[in-house]
């Protein structure tokens, strides 16, 4: 199975699905990995990417997933995947794919994304996150306020029982 944990920049994705992958003692992976240095200097630069910037990207990711998918391992994996579209690329095994949807306040995600050190994506790029996602009516979705252990107890519960 793999689990694609989302949301925007700031939302915990790679926290809870570090935290997630250990608990169930699966593979992680962060798709933040996945981007070729064009997309990383743009981000780093403050540059919002555009769909164009991000299809290399999405191609990366989807050969990934369909290697996971043919060798039958257990992934979780942190990506914003913030688009609809995006995510269908993605997740074309409705049976052997879940999507978990990390949602919180821009107030909570501002306060994130400024205490972060050394990391390219940077609080200015957070307005066009939210102004490109497309919140997941088909997902796993979880305040991420809360602690992290309940966080990955609700995931983990969404998870077993569906």
């Amino acid at each position: 199975m793999i689990t694609i944990v989302m949301g925007v920049s700031g939302s915990g994705k790679t926290t809870v699905g570090k935290l997630l992958a250990q608990s169930l003692t699966w593979d992680f992976s962060d798709a933040d990995d996945f981007h070729p240095s064009a997309n990383i200097e743009k981000m780093s630069l403050g540059i919002p990417l555009e769909d164009a910037d991000r299809l290399p990207w999405l191609l990366q990711l989807q050969a990934a997933i369909d290697r996971w998918l043919l060798e039958n391992k257990n992934v979780v994996l942190a990506c914003s995947a913030l688009k609809t579209s995006y995510r269908e690329m993605l997740c074309r095994d409705q049976q052997r794919m879940k999507i978990v949807y990390l949602k919180c306040s821009f107030h909570l995600l501002a306060t994130r994304l400024k205490s972060r050190e050394n990391h390219y994506m940077k609080a200015d790029l957070l307005l066009s996150q939210l102004d490109t996602l497309e919140e997941p009516e088909d997902a796993i979705i979880i305040d991420a306020s809360q602690p992290l252990e309940v966080i990955v107890r609700q995931i983990r519960n969404h998870l077993m029982c569906g």
